[in-house]
Formats: structure tokens, C-alpha cells, sequence
């Protein structure tokens, strides 16, 4: 199963998540692992950067995603 490349560095899960490591775990294996391409968070990353992906953006957030996207 492929995983997304940003999940060893993804400041929503490795710091925003850190009290509730059991809920990361079934978030990254629903979102970060399989169809990640299709989520707000990494379509921000790729385009246009890493550098605008909000801390608090969460995968299904099509709507804040294809703002931030429109911006740059």
C-alpha cells in the first residue's frame, strides 16, 4: 500500500495530534496511506507548495484546499 511522502514530516499528525495517538493511527491509516492523493492536504502540498499547507488543514477539507489553491 503505497503511503504519502509527507506523512514522516506532516506537522498535523506528528504535532497536532501528539495527545491522541490512537486516533492519529486510524487517520493516517484511512487518510495517509492508499488514496492520499485525493486529499486537501496533500493537493495543497503539491500545488503550490508545502510552505502553504496549513497547520489545521484536515484531508477532507476540499472547500479551504481549492482557496488556498486559487491564491497562488
Amino acid at each position: 500500500m503505497a503511503e504519502c511522502e509527507c506523512l514522516p514530516e506532516c506537522m498535523f499528525f506528528n504535532d497536532g495530534m501528539a495527545s491522541m495517538p490512537a486516533a492519529a493511527d486510524m487517520f493516517k491509516k484511512k487518510y495517509c496511506r492508499g488514496d492520499f492523493q485525493q486529499g486537501a492536504r496533500y493537493r495543497v502540498f503539491t500545488s503550490p507548495g508545502r510552505d502553504q499547507v496549513p497547520d489545521d488543514l484536515f484531508r477532507d477539507n476540499r472547500e479551504m484546499a481549492e482557496k488556498i489553491m486559487a491564491v497562488k
